[in-house]
């Protein structure tokens, strides 16, 4: 075995501290060390004049040092030394250096150094503080890491040089040469050199540009195989010609288009050799349910029990209302299992879903506990996925052997990067809202028109109809956030001291948060001012107005979530967005949310807007992050997708001499991150 994949610990200067502290950011081999990326870099070759540097940047000068002064002992044992010096224009530049007596012994007076900093001090009397000098033997472009306690970014650098060394020493590549010419990549070696050891920032960025298209190539073959190891040979084949038409006549209203091709499909999988792995993607309102509804009546039809796992109580105990009104009077048995029943109820609903009584599960994640056994476990449904994770999904489909697996998810992916992020799963997509839905007409303004706004939101009321407030903090605390228990308390004072409010938060237990939300259902709260608690999934058709407050402070994708807790009914309904701070760039944000009601349009201007980092981590609870691709990327997207092809057409299980090295980096990759591996 090549040194690379040997303990860190043997690694010059990598005693039992160091190595706590490399384990700690998952870095065990060298080979995890060269994939431990530079923050940014620091570029000694051509300094900046010192006026010309802005007060409090950082910088790399190039000054003669002209004086030292005594230093400077304070009570609590602080010491403090203090340089003079200036740079070629003349420009006079102090130098502050905090207990390190050595540094400051080791300039010169008459002597030049090129060094980096923050500069800190008046336009007139510059300084820097505790300034890194670079050595002539140093490399010309310094590379910064992440700062860790402990761990300085010239440790690292001094153990990266040996990583790379070891590296030349058994030449390695993840890569075949066919990728590599066709998409014009540098080998691997010379990528990692470059991104560490880089002469110049051109080749770095071409580095960089190489192992991002390796990272996102690992994370696509993986979801693939993911996939394909699922692919096995179905233990609940479904009969194809089951009937749908009861439960087609006993609805209230017809399916649309979308609703009915995605029912389609999914039949169509449930009916196949292999366990479908199917996700539902749908807008806010669109009519998941009523198609997961379709879904569990066929199994059911064919002798087998459903279960569906939600993220919070409130929203199972609504899928449990609503699979009921559409099941039950077909006779299907549709029971709710969640942690707050007793544990007389638990046990019952236990007895239930093992003999069978129990036809569709519905519930937390008590649904997949150890107590829990099921009969014939042949469907798992999981709504909000990504509040999962696929681990926690894996492991309620493990009760069922190899049941069929069906994801629903309301949180619009821009269409780009469906495949990248649900590589382990098909894609069916509800595009249309169900007949007789009005789009929520959006508004955006600023709090000098609160009080207008908070009179519309009345005017509302006295027609009968319902309203959420929404506010981004709990309690009263150092920001100007509106907090939900002040407001709450100035509201009911206030303007709205003649209706009746509720208040709905995350700090609130879970019985405490269901009877309020089922007040707020029967109408016995008019408005219910609430965090983003009531994101997901609530539905009360008669609330016609979501007024946020703070809007600037939500990301795009979640604001269009939090609109779309109204127009769940006939009433036209409304979204009121309140912001304090009117810069342009919120303007902006506001405003296109204000132009359309696409979920998938909000999700692609929110990934421009937040950045692939915010976007991908609050999608993908449970799968491997990137560290350099872009999601943005939409042709390095292609270009992946298309390699992934070309790699598994010629070897579908990476057993080829040639996709060794990326077959095992696939392997620890997944394995890193709590999936069940691939190997």
């Amino acid at each position: 075995m090549t040194r690379l994949f040997l303990s860190i610990s043997k690694l010059k200067g990598v005693g039992k501290k160091r190595f706590e502290l490399y384990q700690k950011l998952g870095i065990t081999t060298p080979y995890d060390l060269l994939y431990y990326f530079p923050r940014t870099y620091r570029d000694y070759r051509n300094p900046t004049p010192v006026f010309e540097i802005p007060l409090d940047a950082s910088a790399v000068v190039r000054v003669t040092i002209t004086g030292k002064q005594r230093p400077v002992f304070s009570r609590n044992g602080t010491q403090l030394y203090r340089l003079t010096a200036s740079d070629e224009d003349g420009t006079g530049l102090e130098i502050l250096i905090f207990n390190n007596v050595y540094a400051y012994q080791a300039l010169e007076v008459g002597r030049t150094y090129t060094m980096s900093g923050k500069i800190g001090g008046t336009l007139l009397d510059r300084q820097i503080h505790a300034p890194q000098v670079h050595r002539e033997e140093d490399h010309p472009i310094e590379a910064v890491y992440p700062q860790i306690t402990g761990l300085t970014s010239a440790m690292v650098r001094t153990n990266i040089r040996e990583c790379l060394s070891i590296l030349e020493e058994t030449p390695f590549e993840t890569l075949p040469p066919s990728i590599l010419e066709e998409f014009s990549l540098m080998p691997l070696a010379d990528a990692l050199r470059a991104v560490h050891l880089p002469e110049d920032l051109e080749e770095t960025e071409r580095a960089r540009r190489r192992l991002a298209f390796e990272e996102m190539l690992r994370l696509q073959i993986g979801l693939r195989l993911l996939k394909k190891r699922g692919s096995k040979e179905s233990q609940y084949p479904m009969d194809p010609a089951t009937d749908l038409t009861p439960y087609y006549q006993s609805l209230p209203f017809t399916l649309t288009d979308a609703q009915k091709r995605a029912v389609e499909e999914i039949c169509s999988d449930l009916s196949g050799e292999s366990p479908m792995n199917r996700l539902l993607q749908g807008d806010v309102g669109s009519g998941k349910t009523a198609v997961a509804a379709a879904a569990c009546y066929f199994c059911v039809q064919n002798g087998c029990q459903c279960a569906l796992m939600a993220p919070t109580e409130i929203l199972a105990g609504q899928h449990f209302q609503t699979l009921s009104g559409f099941l039950a009077p077909l006779g299907v048995e549709v029971c709710l299992l969640t942690g707050s029943l007793t544990q007389k109820q638990k046990r019952e609903c236990h007895e239930r879903i093992a003999d069978g009584t129990a036809q569709v599960i519905v519930g937390t994640h008590a649904v997949m506990q150890k107590a829990v056994t099921y009969q014939k476990l042949g469907l798992v449904i999981t709504d909000e996925q990504h509040r999962f994770g696929v681990a926690q999904r894996t492991a309620l489909a493990e009760k069922g052997g190899v049941p069929h697996k069906l994801v629903m998810s309301a949180t619009p992916i821009p269409r780009t990067l469906a495949l990248m992020v649900y590589g382990d799963l098909d894609v069916s997509v509800l595009d249309s809202l169900p007949s007789g839905r009005k789009p929520v007409k959006t508004y955006a303004v600023t709090g000098k028109l609160r009080e207008r706004a908070v009179g519309f939101l009345i005017g509302e009321l006295k027609q009968g109809r319902q309203a959420y407030i929404v506010c981004p903090a709990i309690e009263e605390g150092e920001t100007d956030l509106r907090a939900v228990t002040v407001y709450a308390e100035q509201m009911r004072e206030g303007m709205l001291r003649e209706w009746r409010t509720g208040i709905l938060h995350g700090q609130m237990s879970a019985q405490e948060k269901d009877e309020t939300m089922e007040q707020f259902r029967a109408h016995e709260i008019d408005v219910l001012i609430c965090t983003t608690v009531v994101e997901v999934g609530v539905d009360v058709p008669n609330a016609t107005i979501m007024m946020i407050e703070d809007a600037e402070r939500f990301g795009l994708s979640q604001l269009h979530q939090l609109r779309g807790r109204v127009g769940r009914g006939s009433h036209q309904s409304h979204c009121i967005l309140i912001t304090e701070h009117a810069n342009e760039e919120n303007k902006q944000r506001l405003r296109l949310l204000s132009s359309t009601t696409d979920g998938f349009q909000v999700a692609e201007a929110d990934l421009q807007l937040r950045g692939p980092g915010d976007f991908f981590g609050s999608m993908q609870h449970g799968l491997p992050p990137l560290k350099l691709a872009s999601l943005t990327d939409g042709t390095m997207l292609h270009d992946v997708q298309h390699a992934a092809d070309r790699i598994l057409e010629q070897d579908p299980l990476l057993t080829h001499e040639e996709h060794h090295a990326l077959y095992m980096d696939i392997v620890r990759l997944f394995a890193r991150n709590g999936e069940n591996g691939l190997n």
